[in-house]
């Protein structure tokens, strides 16, 4: 393993051969000490020809045990407020900003609680996420909540601030527009979770629109 100032998942990260090949390196990836305690990397799911990209922050205890991205509880809600909203989430490309799940556990073989990643991890696998970025090309990114803003747009994003706006700023050299709001796990653990989603759906409703906007256009 590299000098913690150098972690990195670049060297990891094939030159070509689409998400398929980009799926398969992951499942290797070394660039961070974040492999060494989860089961397996979570890589992104969906169409190479998705519009939408959804960004989290980090896989949960179900997507490390399945390998799959937004396959829990905060997943499902996800699914049914992009719904809500008028996203089919069928044709939305999900990922998160670090590809392994970080936990900690207040004993052995006790339930694994979530840890946030922070910024050094967000950087090291961030060309994991530059090169999803690349090959899918979408025509707006949802981020997802604080940690999948940070990494995106840098340590000082704020969501309350910008959530359900329609941003546009260059990530990883590409002009984007970027949509941001809450991440569906924090609606679960809202006092007024009935308020929270329906703040989800409203935000996700923005996007809506400028996909609507772009394919009215075409």
């Amino acid at each position: 393993m590299a000098p913690e100032d150098d972690y990195t998942a670049e060297p990891f990260v094939p030159v070509r051969g689409g998400l398929p090949a980009l799926r398969r390196a992951a499942a290797d990836c070394r660039g961070c000490p974040l492999h060494r305690d989860a089961t397996r990397t979570v890589f992104g799911a969906g169409s190479a020809q998705a519009r939408v990209m959804l960004v989290g922050e980090q896989p949960g205890d179900q997507e490390d045990q399945q390998g799959k991205p937004f396959v829990g509880p905060a997943g499902k809600l996800l699914d049914r407020a992009l719904a809500e909203a008028g996203i089919d989430p069928g044709e939305a490309y999900v990922t998160n900003a670090v590809k392994h799940f970080k936990f900690t556990r207040a004993e052995p073989r006790k339930r694994r609680i979530h840890k946030a990643p922070n910024l050094r991890e967000m950087s090291a696998c961030s060309p994991w996420l530059a090169a999803e970025l690349a090959v899918v090309e979408p025509e707006l990114i949802v981020v997802l909540g604080a940690t999948a803003g940070k990494a995106l747009l840098g340590s000082s994003f704020r969501v309350g601030e910008v959530r359900g706006t329609v941003l546009e700023e260059e990530i990883h050299g590409r002009p984007e527009r970027l949509v941001p709001t809450v991440h569906p796990s924090s609606v679960l653990r809202a006092d007024d979770r009935e308020g929270a989603y329906q703040g989800l759906v409203q935000d996700l409703r923005t996007a809506a629109r400028v996909l609507s906007k772009d394919r009215s256009k075409d």
